[in-house]
């Protein structure tokens, strides 16, 4: 019978499935968040508490069996939030631990195969994000920027907006999962934030933002007005290298 176990939905939780899974010999089982869970008829539902050195533990000895890029490739593909995507994690880590030799690239294994091209499109995201985050200097000193990716990447891209922003205090908000990072000069660290009923992400209210940064905002609309020459104009390539996803926190396309 297939056993249905649950989880908190981190990272650090999924990792410590895996130590259960190990550690109680666990057999034909489905993994599951457990705000996803699904009704089950038969069987019980094992909720696994997430246990930081149980999930450490499993990450260590995946580092020691792989030593390349196939660990990132597994925190990648769970990043994807893709229906399914522990039980194929489960089934790559199970392939790694079993194996004598380094098979955590080895894509001839259905699961690690999965798990690089799931990766491939998060990290395809990751960079378009590091490339299409716009921030707008709020009243109170803070750089603030708003992103929607389709993917769960802002762990990703974090050091690279603190390293290259590191004299400045600023917030990149998610807006689809209702969290963000905020860096205060010193460290990064996760936040939530309550907007009121009325705020639109993709304008820059005069309420919210300095006075300064609708400036920035207007002569950034002249300047990509003037340098757009109408007869050299190729929609479908600009569409290629800037998807219409993204247009809408792009001050230049803003009306």
């Amino acid at each position: 019978m297939i056993q249905t176990v649950t989880y908190d939905a981190t990272f650090d939780g999924l990792l410590t499935v895996v130590f259960t899974v190990y550690e109680l010999k666990l057999k034909d089982i489905v993994i599951q968040k457990q705000h996803q869970q699904q009704q089950v008829l038969f069987g019980e539902v094992l909720y696994v508490m997430s246990d930081k050195d149980k999930a450490d533990r499993v990450w260590k000895k995946l580092k020691e069996k792989t030593k390349n890029k196939a660990t990132y490739k597994l925190y990648a593909a769970f990043l994807s939030e893709t229906q399914g995507v522990e039980n194929i994690i489960l089934q790559a880590v199970q392939y790694i631990l079993a194996s004598k030799e380094n098979v955590g690239l080895d894509y001839g294994h259905p699961a690690v195969l999965k798990i690089s091209k799931l990766a491939k499109s998060v990290g395809r995201e990751k960079h378009r994000m590091e490339a299409f985050v716009r921030f707008k200097l709020t009243k109170d000193g803070v750089y603030f920027a708003v992103v929607s990716p389709d993917f769960d990447v802002l762990s990703l891209i974090s050091n690279h907006f603190k390293n290259r922003y590191a004299d400045q205090q600023w917030i990149i908000y998610d807006w689809k999962r209702n969290y963000g990072l905020f860096y205060d000069l010193h460290k990064v660290e996760v936040i939530h934030l309550e907007f009121n009923s009325n705020f639109d992400p993709t304008q820059t209210s005069d309420e919210i933002f300095a006075p300064i940064e609708l400036e920035f905002q207007q002569l950034w609309k002249d300047y990509f007005k003037s340098t757009n020459i109408e007869s050299r104009k190729n929609t479908k390539l600009h569409i290629q290298h800037v998807p219409k996803r993204y247009w809408k926190y792009l001050s230049e396309k803003q009306p």
